[in-house]
């Protein structure tokens, strides 16, 4: 009997590897048999991941809104690694006040982050995917976006904008990158329970986002990162372009 797994051989990143969705996916990942590098701020939570996932894992410390930093883990994950041929564009934030409170701060962070943060993981592992893909086998883009995208509630525009920029920004690179063999799948979560909103400063606004989950009976973590790994897990020719996941009540 074949012990293969889905993902063998398959080379991964995940940003926002530290927590939540980013962090489930990486374990899931690599139980599917992939070598995942996990990106993220937070040094003593990507060890915590790392050591649930043992010798598969490369935890690598890095600001996502930081190009150069992005730039020299994309060279360190190819030298130790190989190319990564799984890219999971999952970091983020989430930041909600009324529009009319005009916290630009909060705006810039979040445009940042959810924004060019994104765009700037593509940008460095774009080489590495086309690569594998020129090669003839699976490259995988993933970007987590948001329900927030295309469903919209008060205290949440600016999130929105972000999410719904990243969303297109899925489809562009479809259109521009599906005749070199390259799959972008876009997913968008609805209510799933994370660190997503823990940076949100309104105590008012927490305490709504807590409300909302459990009477949505949210996601799990673990929920997404199923469907992240199913969707990369198919034969090259079979390309899932979006995901939404959301809870059925």
């Amino acid at each position: 009997m074949s012990s293969s797994k889905p993902l063998d051989g398959r080379v991964a990143v995940v940003t926002g590897a530290s927590s939540g969705i980013g962090a489930a996916t990486a374990v899931r990942l690599a139980a599917d048999g992939a070598r995942v590098a996990l990106l993220a701020r937070r040094a003593d939570r990507l060890a915590e991941v790392a050591a649930t996932i043992g010798d598969a894992a490369l935890p690598l410390t890095v600001d996502v809104t930081d190009p150069s930093a992005l730039d020299a883990a994309a060279k360190t994950v190819e030298a130790e690694f190989g190319p990564a041929d799984l890219v999971v564009a999952n970091a983020g934030v989430m930041l909600v006040a009324p529009f009319a409170e005009g916290r630009r701060d909060e705006w810039a962070t979040m445009l940042s982050l959810n924004v060019m943060g994104v765009l700037d993981t593509a940008r460095v592992f774009l080489p590495q995917l086309l690569t594998a893909a020129d090669a003839g086998g699976n490259a995988d883009l993933v970007i987590v976006s948001s329900l927030g995208a295309r469903q919209f509630s008060p205290g949440f525009g600016v999130y929105s904008v972000t999410k719904a920029g990243v969303s297109a920004l899925a489809a562009s690179l479809r259109a521009e990158f599906a005749d070199r063999g390259l799959r972008v799948t876009n997913v968008e979560p609805g209510v799933t329970d994370s660190e997503l909103g823990d940076r949100i400063l309104h105590d008012e606004w927490r305490t709504m986002l807590a409300e909302h989950k459990a009477q949505m009976n949210a996601l799990s973590a673990a929920d997404i990162a199923d469907a992240i790994a199913d969707a990369t897990a198919r034969s090259r020719n079979v390309h899932i372009r979006e995901l939404i996941v959301h809870p059925l009540s």
